[in-house]
């Protein structure tokens, strides 16, 4: 039994219930923590958060399929819902004393971010702290969210990125707040690691986790517009550049991994389609550690990547491959060749320690 008062046992069951999927089952067990005297901020951070951390997980590895992940996710997305309806109607909350409803918070995820499910925990943390708060869900541009910004005139903006290929479209968010007097405070793994590139980026806060952020709101209120953009000019233009390049370099490593990516030119193994995105998705880690000036958001999806095609038995070193066809085909690039110089060597590093008996 851990300090949140659920036991393993406990995770185990809500776990089966995802793989079922079994919904009923799901947020049978959840709701009845809540009833039962758990704290619902305890619930959606110590039972469902880290459930959705191992879908992911299984996804990766290649244990389940997309369908099964997507399934997994609507029943998380139900057990929210679920957890924070029980908790206004009779369960336990957590309200701290002093806690302001005016206190109005806009929750949002970056540009072309779909992973949904933090933001929505963190809906319902600061929903549970007495905050008022708003969400827009996924993938909401800069002009929804200035829109939005005018009209409902929130004190701060809460910015969910889990994957760092859309930092850049994460800045234009955080500018936006920023033309709009409005504070940003940011949160998830896509900002890196302690929030460097949300830092990077110009946002005022950051916050490791859903309860991490609704301390820092209580304890920092109200919160100020403080952060300031270290992003270069030009970086800004060699990023780009390759934007505009995209197309053009999706062809060249896409020929260049014909003979060993052979989901790019059969259905077997990896789908074409599966293929093309996850090259296409290589290319924006580029991109945008391009643009932040880090290798380390190259190098890092990189990690994802071997791991991702060692599961579907596709030989990491089509990596290698790609990095090396890149590098080829971008020495007008200082910026992205010194990022690419890091990949190749991480990929090096890592194919060397691999090695029987070294």
């Amino acid at each position: 039994m851990s300090g949140t008062g659920i036991s393993d046992t406990v995770r185990a069951d809500f776990d089966a219930c995802l793989a079922g999927p079994d919904e009923d089952g799901a947020l049978e067990l959840a709701t009845g923590l809540v009833t039962g005297g758990v704290n619902a901020e305890d619930v959606l951070l110590g039972l469902v958060a880290p459930a959705q951390v191992r879908v992911g997980e299984r996804w990766e590895s290649g244990e389940w399929t997309v369908a099964q992940e997507h399934a997994a996710t609507h029943v998380s997305r139900l057990a929210v819902d679920a957890i924070a309806s029980a908790a206004r109607t009779g369960g336990t909350a957590r309200t701290p004393a002093g806690a302001d409803p005016l206190r109005h918070v806009l929750v949002a995820c970056s540009d072309g971010e779909w992973h949904v499910l933090p933001s929505h925990i963190l809906t319902e943390v600061l929903r549970l702290r007495g905050f008022e708060v708003r969400s827009l869900g996924g993938s909401v541009s800069p002009h929804e969210l200035l829109s939005d910004v005018h009209q409902n005139g929130p004190d701060v903006v809460a910015l969910s990125c889990t994957l760092s290929w859309n930092l850049p479209l994460a800045h234009r968010q955080i500018e936006t707040c920023r033309c709009a007097g409005v504070p940003v405070m940011t949160g998830g793994p896509g900002f890196g690691p302690e929030g460097t590139w949300a830092y990077a980026l110009g946002a005022d806060l950051y916050a490791a986790d859903a309860r991490g952020a609704a301390e820092a709101l209580l304890h920092r209120w109200p919160p100020v517009t403080c952060g300031e953009s270290s992003v270069q000019a030009a970086a800004v233009e060699a990023y780009a550049a390759l934007v505009r390049q995209r197309p053009e370099l999706l062809a060249h490593v896409t020929h260049a991994l014909h003979d060993v990516l052979p989901g790019l030119r059969s259905r077997s193994g990896m789908a074409h389609e599966e293929a093309a995105d996850f090259l296409g998705r290589l290319l924006d880690s580029l991109a945008a550690a391009v643009f932040v000036a880090d290798d380390r958001v190259f190098t890092g999806h990189l990690a994802f990547a071997a791991t991702y095609l060692s599961a579907r038995s596709v030989h990491p070193r089509c990596l290698l491959v790609l990095t090396d066809a890149l590098t080829d085909h971008l020495r007008a690039s200082p910026r992205a060749l010194t990022a690419l110089a890091a990949g190749h060597r991480y990929l090096t590093e890592q194919a060397a320690d691999s090695r029987p008996g070294e």
